[in-house]
């Protein structure tokens, strides 16, 4: 049942004076149910009991904070079909979809539970005492990861599960040993708040300390900005645009305590198409980046939004089928107004640019909230010279660049903003003749794709969701897959300390059984 109310820890508060609804994109009305935003004292007491609730948890041990987010996982799955039917009726998004991404969601938790079930994220390293050492006695050093403090979430609004309330950066801070307290999005609001109170049964089921997890409700950005500049919080994860990512950013920033911001933010993805895989098969690749460009109605951070090739017969019979394969596809609907309002302006503005021509025309008028995608093409030399055209449009919106030759081809990836995925489309071996292009386009993006799409972001360790500003805030860490969990911790060593006050991980026992630095052998061995 939707509270309407914030999670203030484990007690339910709506001290607020301002309410608010979400909206049904597909029906184009407000749903029923009524969101209290968070108070001041609110947001006050949450970051103070999370501040509290750190000095427990973050000592709590690896097998229990996994039985916690199993448990945050199968609460969540008990939630049954009116979890989906709200997701729906708040996004305007079909139930396989729902369904996937509560999978994807309930996969996420369990992961993080085995990955530090096994305790090996904490990197565990050891340099013993040489005392005999000469001229200077080598001190005992020991380091690990240690959970960096109580965080805020900021819920995504192109994912109200797998990015939101109990997404991957809310699962990888608490498994990190964090205390979490999400701001929840005001467009899927009754989403997150099933998901809270998930969440904390989870919390009281488990025993972990009261605090660990609170979940504030807001429509305007106020609350936000008061989490951010709260001293008890100690880092920020953001899905969203680049302006609201960087607001933040820079918040942070300006505190007497400047605090990380981990950022994911707008992105084109660039797809090279090379030479030979124009000239051998460019009407296939057409029909496949007409569905790529279109899938969710262009509504995932991975939306190819720029395609680059070199003029040619293959390239035109490439935009040829590009065009006639994007009218046969209906218009969808978008989230939510807000968001179909955007995708219309930035779309006015990307059309109004000098030299740009849309591939196809529509000619039906669309229910409200449904979109139409479009696809431009324009010139290299032009594309070089307007920066606009380099900025995303979020929605079904592709500009496919016609460079004149290899070099400008280099020229343009060069000059692009930092992104998260690169992709280069080629046939055979035709790669290995163009180094320069891999190469340059790899100093700009966070992920290069082969000969697939780059819709479709994989959940494993091996993934690497992030870039280069301004596709994220610091491009040395992803925020999907278990490694994003080092954004939420720090390195910490302790010197010369005896052996039975360390922590489990660095003693000389070795009793949780883990993969160790020791000294500079990786090893499971005791001392």
């Amino acid at each position: 049942m939707i509270t309407g109310k914030n999670y203030i820890g484990n007690q339910l508060s709506a001290k607020g004076n301002k309410t608010f609804k979400t909206f049904n994109p597909l029906l184009n009305v407000e749903n029923d149910w009524e969101i209290t935003e968070a108070s001041e004292e609110e947001i006050s007491d949450a970051a103070t009991l999370a501040s509290e609730s750190f000095k427990i948890y973050s000592k709590v041990s690896g097998t229990k904070r996994a039985q916690f987010l199993r448990a945050i996982a199968n609460e969540i799955e008990d939630l049954g079909d009116e979890l989906l039917e709200v997701f729906s009726a708040e996004s305007g998004l079909p139930n396989g979809r729902a369904v996937g991404e509560r999978g994807r969601t309930l996969g996420q938790l369990r992961a993080f539970a085995d990955h530090v079930e096994t305790g090996n994220w904490v990197e565990a390293s050891i340099d013993t005492a040489q005392p005999e050492r000469q001229p200077i006695a080598k001190v005992d050093l020991r380091k690990m990861n240690i959970a960096l403090g109580p965080v805020v979430v900021f819920g995504a609004s192109n994912f109200p599960l797998a990015f939101s309330t109990a997404g991957g950066d809310t699962a990888a801070a608490l498994a990190a040993g964090c205390p979490v307290i999400v701001k929840s999005h005001p467009m899927h609001a009754g989403t997150g708040d099933l998901v809270a109170s998930a969440i904390i049964n989870a919390v009281q089921k488990t025993g972990m300390p009261n605090g660990v997890f609170s979940n504030l409700n807001s429509s305007s950005i106020e609350v936000g900005q008061l989490l951010v500049q709260n001293p008890n919080i100690k880092a920020v994860g953001f899905t969203g645009s680049h302006a609201g990512g960087r607001a933040l950013y820079d918040l942070a920033a300006k505190r007497e305590e400047p605090i990380p911001v981990f950022a994911e933010m707008g992105s084109v993805n660039p797809v090279v198409i090379l030479p030979k895989a124009l000239q051998n098969r460019a009407k296939e690749i057409a029909k496949t980046y007409s569905g790529s460009i279109t899938l969710g109605t262009g509504q995932f951070c991975t939306n190819p939004g720029l395609i680059l090739g070199i003029k040619s017969d293959g390239l035109n019979n490439f935009i040829e089928t590009l065009a006639e394969e994007i009218v046969k596809i209906e218009p969808s609907v978008m989230l939510h107004p807000n968001i179909t309002g955007a995708y219309e302006k930035n779309k006015a503005t990307a059309l109004s640019q000098k030299g740009i021509k849309v591939l196809a025309d529509y000619e039906t008028e669309v229910k409200p909230n449904y979109v139409r995608q479009v696809v431009t093409t324009v010139e290299g030399n032009t594309f070089l010279n307007n920066t606009t055209l380099h900025h995303e449009v979020f929605g079904p919106y592709s500009i496919v660049v016609q460079c004149e030759n290899k070099a400008q081809l280099e020229d343009i990836i060069s000059k692009l903003e930092g992104q998260l995925t690169g992709t280069i489309l080629s046939d055979d071996d035709e790669i290995a003749s163009h180094p320069n292009i891999v190469n340059v386009l790899q100093n700009r993006v966070g992920r290069i794709i082969l000969n697939g799409v780059p819709t479709g972001v994989e959940v494993c360790p091996s993934m690497l969701h992030g870039g280069p500003y301004p596709a994220s805030t610091d491009s040395r860490f992803t925020s999907v897959g278990v490694d994003s969990i080092k954004r939420w911790a720090r390195p910490f060593s302790y010197q010369d300390w005896p052996n039975d006050m360390l922590p489990d991980e660095l003693k000389n026992e070795n009793p949780l059984g883990i993969f160790r630095n020791l000294n500079r052998n990786l090893t499971k061995e005791k001392i």
